[in-house]
């Protein structure tokens, strides 16, 4: 049995009996029967709730004339995200706010979970990093198609057709590859700073560590930042005029 975090364990016990069972309907056998949710998705389910729990109770508190401080929180971050949309998107960015905003937040949250004694930074474990970017893959996609249809197709041939049957598998590798990119990049940078702030809090608990822990605060924001820039990019071109 792997090591569970006490609110993995509170899924499991609740839960453990359904998620197998859905697992196995889906012929994916688990790696621990007993305990089927792992540490990670116990994570993820964890930072799911309190953002919904935040996002509902900052709706239910929004005033024009006396604005709270989590309210300046996230019109803050709103204007920063919609602010960057404008200038890379165009005029026609406002409608991808509402994806980029609570993407960044969940891998924020995500993010900086683990500093938290007796919790885990999902994004630390590569599935998590790998989900997120699918998710930014396929909205961007599907975002290309709605706002082209079936000329968006065209992006993947080049401006010449000529060269079309060589385009097409560049541009699919270059997509693809954008996943990749997505993936390892948050992964290895939360994965590194996870394990050197925890060996440094190991090997001396006092003093040393905060400025790791620093460190891994900022690497936290960078890469959260990062993400979603390379995704608001990604939104671009395929929602660009320049098919």
């Amino acid at each position: 049995m792997h090591e569970q975090l006490w609110f993995t364990a509170i899924l499991n016990h609740l839960f453990a009996s359904p998620v197998l069972g859905l697992l196995r309907v889906l012929h994916i056998e688990p790696k621990y029967p007993d305990a089927p949710i792992p540490n990670s998705v116990a994570m993820e389910v964890l930072v799911f709730v309190f953002l919904v729990l935040l996002f509902a109770m900052v709706r239910s508190r929004l005033s024009v004339d006396r604005p709270g401080a989590l309210q300046h929180i996230f019109e803050i971050a709103n204007g920063i995200v919609d602010g960057q949309s404008s200038e890379i998107i165009g005029h026609h960015s406002e409608g991808f706010t509402a994806f980029l905003v609570p993407l960044g937040f969940f891998i924020l949250i995500c993010n900086l979970i683990g500093v938290i004694p007796g919790f885990e930074s999902p994004t630390a474990v590569v599935v998590v990093p790998l989900g997120c970017a699918i998710s930014a893959f396929v909205y961007y996609q599907v975002q290309g198609f709605k706002h082209a249809g079936v000329a968006y197709l065209k992006h993947f041939a080049g401006p010449m057709p000529v060269l079309a049957l060589l385009m097409v598998p560049i541009e699919l590798i270059s997509h693809m590859a954008r996943v990749l990119s997505l993936t390892v990049r948050l992964y290895a940078n939360m994965f590194a700073g996870d394990l050197v702030t925890l060996a440094f809090f190991s090997l001396i608990p006092i003093g040393l560590p905060l400025l790791f822990l620093g460190l891994h605060l900022f690497v936290s924001l960078l890469q959260t930042y990062i993400f979603v820039l390379l995704t608001t990019v990604y939104i671009a071109g395929a929602v660009s005029e320049e098919h």
